[in-house]
């Protein structure tokens, strides 16, 4: 069934305008993006990331998509673990695929500098550029709440899973306490808008980017949709007291 309308912020658009108007969010905040990150978590989120890499624990000869990459800080992480995991071990290089919509992003990722197990390409996580089961890791970081369909989303990022594989998905969430909610809404709504029209000259893009936060599924909720999509075991892991959350499963074999 297609969808009938698509979020985009606060407001309800059509599905097939939203992938243009998140491209051009994104196509002015490329340049920005650790900026804007630093900005929409009080630059916590390096840490949530390195916790992330962590809990993906590469290793050598394993495929990993990083999808929603942009820049490739999450790549540069597992291409780091994984050449520490080589060195002990030995083994075959991993390899490393920073998947992006923007081709803004993955030129501004390239343009910083990458590691010879990563990979760039520009593609749609509704529609990956790659052929079935053929990854043994997946991650999305703080990039499924910007997908027009998230549920096709997650059926796309289990298709590309080998039976078995595990799936991470960094993403903004929900606190997990009135007060602490209470206070995310007053930083976010008040100050994040506001720093980034005064730092990076873009009100309305940190203004949606917050909005696509208060959007997105609660943990319970996406967890629910990591199962409708085949994935086993749904847990996550809240950090920052649900200010973020690690969600992670793994792939159910098909058919």
């Amino acid at each position: 069934m297609s969808q009938t309308s698509a979020t985009f912020g606060f407001r309800d658009v059509d599905p097939a305008e939203k992938p243009r108007m998140v491209r051009g969010v994104f196509d002015r905040v490329a340049r920005r993006y650790d900026l804007m990150n630093d900005l929409m978590s009080g630059g916590v989120h390096r840490i949530w990331k390195d916790m992330t890499a962590a809990r993906m624990n590469p290793q050598p000869g394993e495929v990993i998509i990083d999808c929603a990459g942009g820049t490739g800080d999450m790549a540069l992480r597992y291409a780091k673990l994984a050449r520490a995991a080589q060195q002990r071990r030995g083994g075959e290089d991993a390899r490393i695929i920073v998947i992006d919509y923007n081709a803004e992003m993955i030129a501004a990722g390239r343009e910083r500098g990458g590691a010879p197990e990563i990979a760039w390409a520009v593609g749609d996580a509704q529609a990956l550029p790659l052929p079935d089961a053929c990854a043994d890791a997946y991650s999305i970081a703080f990039g499924i709440r910007n997908v027009t369909d998230i549920s096709a989303a997650l059926r796309e990022a289990r298709r590309v899973l080998k039976p078995g594989g595990r799936f991470l998905c960094l993403e903004f969430s929900r606190p997990v306490t009135e007060a602490l909610r209470g206070a995310y809404d007053a930083y976010s709504f008040k100050v994040i808008p506001a720093v980034g029209g005064w730092v990076a000259k873009d009100r309305d893009a940190y203004q949606y980017l917050v909005e696509s936060i208060r959007r997105f599924p609660d943990q319970q909720t996406f967890a629910d949709m990591m199962r409708d999509a085949g994935f086993a075991r749904p847990t996550w892991t809240n950090f920052t007291g649900g200010v973020a959350a690690l969600h992670q499963g793994w792939a159910q074999s098909q058919g």
